[in-house]
This record gives C-alpha cells, structure tokens and sequence, in this order.
C-alpha cells in the first residue's frame, strides 16, 4: 500500500477525528500505515476493533498499524500486547500534529496515551473535507462530567469541554466553502457546550451564530443532545422553532422510559420529562421528527419497567429508535448490578426493534405527497430534512446535492419520490 487507511468505528466525533488524523499524516508524509480508530461504548465494540486489527495485519503485512481511540485510551496495554499492532496512541495524541511526525521513527515508545481526565482544553481542527461523504461533521465539544452508571465513555473522552465558537464557526464556512451543503455540530455531550468557556455561550447561541455568520450553509443538523439539558437552553429553543435552516431531527439521549431504571441509570431526567420535551418542541416545530437511544434490558429491569420503555416510543411520539441490548462493560457500576438473563435482554431488545419498525412505517406512510428536499448521499439514496431515508431510483445526482423531489409512496424503510413533479 503506498497511502494511509483509517477504520473507524463508533461516533460521529470519530469519524471527525479521523479526517483529523489523515490530514494530519498527510501533511507527514505517511505512507503504508493502518490507523483503527476505535469504540469503547460496549464490550462488543472492542471485539469487532481488535477483529479489524488483526484482518488489517493479514491484507497489509507490511504496513505500521496504529490503534488509537476510545478503546485504546481506556485500554492500551491491551492493545499493545496484540502483536500485529506497532503503536496505541491515546484520544488527545491522535489530534496533535506531532504525533504523526513521529509515526515514521522508531525511537518512539510504542504506546503513547496521556492521562485524558487532565485535559482541560479541546481545539478546533480546520479540515477540508470529508472525502465522497455527502455531509461534514464539525467537532464543537468533547468529553463528559457526568457519569451514567453504564457508561466508560467519559474515561475515554475525559472532561466535558467546548471548542470556541470563532473555530466553530471558522470550521462551518471552510466546509461550506468547500461544496458542503449540510453540516453536523457533534460532540460527545453538546448540550453542555460552553459552559467552560467564558461569557454566557450556549449550544443555542452557538447554533444561531453559525447560522447567522454563514448564510450561504444550506442545512445546519445537531447529533445526539440530552433533552434535559436541551430544555434549560431557551436560545436552542427558539432556533428549533424559528431557524428553517436548523433541521428538524433531533436525536435523543433518553436510554429509558421507566423513572427506576433511569434512577439506577443515574440519567438525570424522569419519563415524564421526556415526554413533555417531546411534546414542546412539537408545537415549536410541527415538522420535527425524533430519533432516541434506548436500552433494552438493564440490570434489574423488571417486565413492568420494560413496558415502560416500551410506551415512551408512542408517548414521545418517537421515529428512529437506536436500540442497545445491555451488555455489561467492565469497570462501570452497572456491570456490578444483578443482570437480567442474556435470552430475555435479547427478547427485549428485539421487541424495542420492532416498536421502532412499527413507528418508522407509521411515519413513511403519512409522507405520500408531499414535496421534500432529499440531499443525496450515493446510488439514488439521500436524506430529507428530518433525515428519513429517501429513495430516487431515476435520479443521477451525485452525494451532497440537494434535489427537489415530491413522494410518491415506500417501500417499508424508505421514503420513494420523484423529481421534478
């Protein structure tokens, strides 16, 4: 191989970081290098990264492999001990430039990963692109203070801490600059943006100020946001309801829908809570379509509580579920609770999938007729507004151009439109 490959798995944050670090070889001179940028969010994660490694080293025997991510920072002995792996780079590290300079040096250590938690800063990164993908994701945050009881994610990311909007914003004008017409603002918990920084910013004056100082930027899309959070942001409020260009889809953190579970969870919101966001920010912007986590057999889930998360998909009016069966990640409390049998987590989970099925089809089915903006990603599939998948079977354009389209039915996961009608 004569150019670098990354694999990326988890977030989109890493899929950022990752366009991080190939500018960042690039600018090196890299060559013959894997870079496996990994997830710690389940134990399966880990699996799936070290598999990748391993199937990395037989189609490349010659090349330097480096791990990096949050499996990596969380656990990097373990890493280093595989023997197809030449260097484990920590989360902070991945991001430096001078990282890469030393890639092709063998006087380095081969395990280099800092401690995260004394991070106390996160810079912007001026990237140019995304390669062939449609959309770009902008880095506002990273990091985590709070400490859900299921969760290692905060070990790996370290504290919780914003990027200054004036990067933010520089970041947004370059992508749009550069033929992007929808840009993603991630982070690991952006509902915390700014509270580190100085002045009174918020992830809603942020949203406003990108906006505002780059109007040519066609579509603005939040990832993941708690709702609790979500809810104290008045100036987030107001750019849901008011600011067309602003996405109606939010995707939420909600993990479950019973007020225990969520206590021994350590969430720090109730069922009642979520369901009330839901329903405001409906009637802000009728249009808006919800995605959720949600988790299916945590430690001592009780049937009666599972019902509980169950109804939230219909009490919330949910869309587009992301559904988790529990699985115990080492070093966590919740791994230390009574767990609910493996078979019966799996019923759940399946059960939680089908209620998501259910509700997609609802949605796709109370779409017919109505004229939509897709933006394309690849082969005649694209996105709309509220990110529901859409399918042009007679369009040719190509990823990240926005078509005008009117739908005409679909095919039970997928809007199907035309163009042009």
């Amino acid at each position: 191989m004569s150019d670098i490959e990354i694999i990326t798995f988890g977030c989109r944050l890493n899929a950022y970081e990752s366009e991080v670090m190939r500018e960042h070889a690039g600018a090196a001179g890299v060559t013959d290098a894997v870079i496996v940028n990994t997830c710690a969010v389940t134990a399966e994660a880990v699996r799936q990264a070290r598999q990748a490694i391993r199937k990395a080293r037989r189609k490349n025997p010659d090349a330097k492999i480096v791990v990096t991510g949050c499996a990596a920072q969380i656990d990097p002995d373990r890493f280093a001990a595989m023997d197809e792996v030449d260097r484990v780079i920590g989360n902070q590290e991945k991001l430096e430039a001078k990282t890469f300079l030393s890639l092709g040096t063998g006087d380095t250590e081969k395990v280099t990963v800092n401690d995260i938690i004394s991070v106390k800063e996160t810079a912007g990164h001026l990237i140019k692109g995304f390669g062939n993908r449609a959309r770009a994701y902008v880095q506002i945050q990273n990091g985590c203070d709070h400490r859900c009881t299921f969760c290692i994610i905060p070990f790996g990311r370290g504290p919780s801490r914003s990027v200054p909007a004036g990067e933010v914003v520089a970041q947004v004008r370059r992508l749009t600059e550069n033929g992007y017409a929808e840009i993603v603002l991630t982070g690991v918990d952006i509902t915390a943006y700014g509270a580190d920084l100085p002045g009174d910013m918020t992830l809603g004056k942020l949203t406003r100020s990108v906006l505002k100082l780059v109007p040519e930027l066609p579509r603005l899309r939040l990832s993941s946001i708690d709702s609790v959070e979500a809810e104290a942001d008045p100036d987030l409020i107001a750019a849901i309801a008011e600011e067309e260009r602003l996405m109606p889809h939010l995707h939420l953190s909600l993990q479950a829908g019973d007020d225990l579970t969520l206590k021994r969870m350590k969430r720090r919101h109730a069922r009642a809570d979520s369901v009330a966001f839901c329903d405001a920010m409906r009637r802000a912007r009728p249009d808006i379509v919800f995605g959720a986590d949600l988790i299916a057999g945590f430690p001592t889930e009780t049937e009666e509580m599972f019902k509980n998360s169950l109804s939230l998909v219909d009490d919330c009016g949910l869309t587009f579920l992301h559904v988790f069966p529990f699985s115990a990640r080492e070093g966590t409390p919740a791994a230390r609770m009574p767990q609910v049998n493996g078979a019966v987590v799996s019923r759940r989970a399946s059960e939680l999938r089908g209620k998501g099925v259910t509700a997609l089809q609802r949605h796709l089915e109370g779409a017919k007729g109505r004229h939509i903006r897709v933006l394309m990603e690849k082969g005649g599939h694209g996105r709309s507004a509220d990110f529901t998948p859409v399918r042009l079977d007679a369009c040719a354009a190509s990823a990240g151009v926005l078509v005008d389209a009117v739908v005409s039915g679909d095919d039970g996961a997928s809007l199907l439109a035309e163009v042009g009608r």
